[in-house]
């Protein structure tokens, strides 16, 4: 292949369509500051995910970091999953969190309920999991298991945008939800993301840190600047309409794979039953290592980039010290590969990357 096949591409608006949105930008010369286009944003979101309180901001990390501090789980211990973009973590050690890693679910890879219940302690203030690859925690256990020790509730939903799950979104599940709408998900504006919050009172308070915690010229409390620009505002009002068929698109590809790949020698991930997927990525567990190394090397030669997305273990990053073993995520992200996938890829591509798996795992 001549032009490289990356493992996702951006869904974008024509040049007309965003070159309408920034004529009215200059006009108003209206850039930044919460304007009427990140107003736009926030209803229209709101109207599309039929959740309330959708609270756009600069990116879906500080989307996180801030929702840590709307539920009183920043400075504190938090249980999270090693199984995830760096991203997580690195939120949770930004705001000074003590962070405990339980294991994954082997079947879903999402956080396993029964390991976070074995590594609870007094001192635990909330849990952090993350709904990876658009496939929904078991949301009930977890639930549960908050309520039953007073904890807090923060999902990573950065995968998640357009997924639901017993007719709600992802996005409306525990205390909060955060979500990146980075150029790589189903949804972006580029760079940017947002906090779900459940109440009223949490949602003042995320608004008021996302500009700096004032308001005028009255100070109310310790805030940043994580505001999402008129700019960005603009590329996620162009394609929010473009979303449904997006996805559509996408999963006329994963069907493809299902169709291509083989039974044996690997497995995708198990989908909860209630969930309607989003399709956000084309996730293959391996069964050994070498065999995924010699995938990869295989496609590269052929202008091909799947991505080891999550790899590695992040209990197991050189600067995190005493981190408890989880050797299923330790495990799985040995073995996990993200195949190429976004709308319009192309069945010959699709082919051949399935032709390489199986040659691969034939030997």
């Amino acid at each position: 292949m001549n032009t490289p096949c990356y493992v996702t591409r951006p869904l974008m608006p024509t040049e007309q369509e965003y070159a309408a949105y920034v004529s009215r930008i200059f006009a108003s010369q209206h850039l930044t500051n919460h304007g009427p286009f990140s107003q736009e944003l926030e209803i229209r979101l709101a109207q599309f995910l039929e959740t309330p309180r959708v609270n756009v901001c600069a990116n879906g990390t500080i989307a996180l970091q801030l929702g840590l501090h709307v539920l009183g789980m920043a400075g504190k211990t938090v249980i999270t999953t090693p199984f995830t973009y760096v991203a997580t973590l690195s939120a949770l050690l930004w705001e000074g969190c003590n962070v405990v890693f339980a294991d994954i679910d082997e079947e879903t890879c999402c956080l396993d309920p029964q390991s976070v219940a074995e590594r609870l302690t007094p001192e635990t203030a909330g849990i952090l999991p993350v709904h990876i690859y658009g496939n929904i925690c078991d949301v009930d256990s977890l639930d549960a298991l908050a309520k039953n020790h007073d904890l807090r509730v923060l999902y990573d939903a950065a995968h998640s945008f357009g997924a639901s799950y017993n007719n709600r979104s992802l996005l409306s599940y525990g205390d909060a939800a955060a979500c990146s709408f980075h150029a790589t998900k189903v949804f972006n504006t580029v760079e940017g993301g947002c906090l779900v919050t459940q109440t009223d009172e949490a949602r003042e308070a995320f608004l008021l840190m996302r500009a700096y915690g004032h308001q005028g010229n009255q100070h109310f409390r310790l805030g940043i600047n994580a505001k999402l620009s008129e700019l960005h505002a603009a590329m996620g009002l162009c394609i929010l309409d473009k979303v449904r068929e997006n996805i559509a698109e996408r999963s006329i590809v994963s069907a493809m794979y299902d169709t291509l790949l083989p039974d044996k020698g690997l497995r995708r991930p198990a989908l909860r039953q209630g969930l309607i997927w989003n399709h956000a990525y084309y996730p293959v567990i391996l069964d050994d290592e070498k065999i995924l190394e010699r995938i990869v090397h295989t496609l590269a030669k052929d202008n091909i980039f799947p991505r080891r997305y999550f790899y590695p273990s992040l209990n197991t990053l050189p600067y995190i010290k005493n981190a408890l073993p989880c050797p299923v995520a330790e495990s799985v992200a040995r073995r996990v590969l993200c195949l190429p996938l976004y709308a319009g890829l192309e069945e010959e591509i699709v082919e051949r990357i399935a032709h390489c798996i199986n040659h691969c795992l034939e030997g």
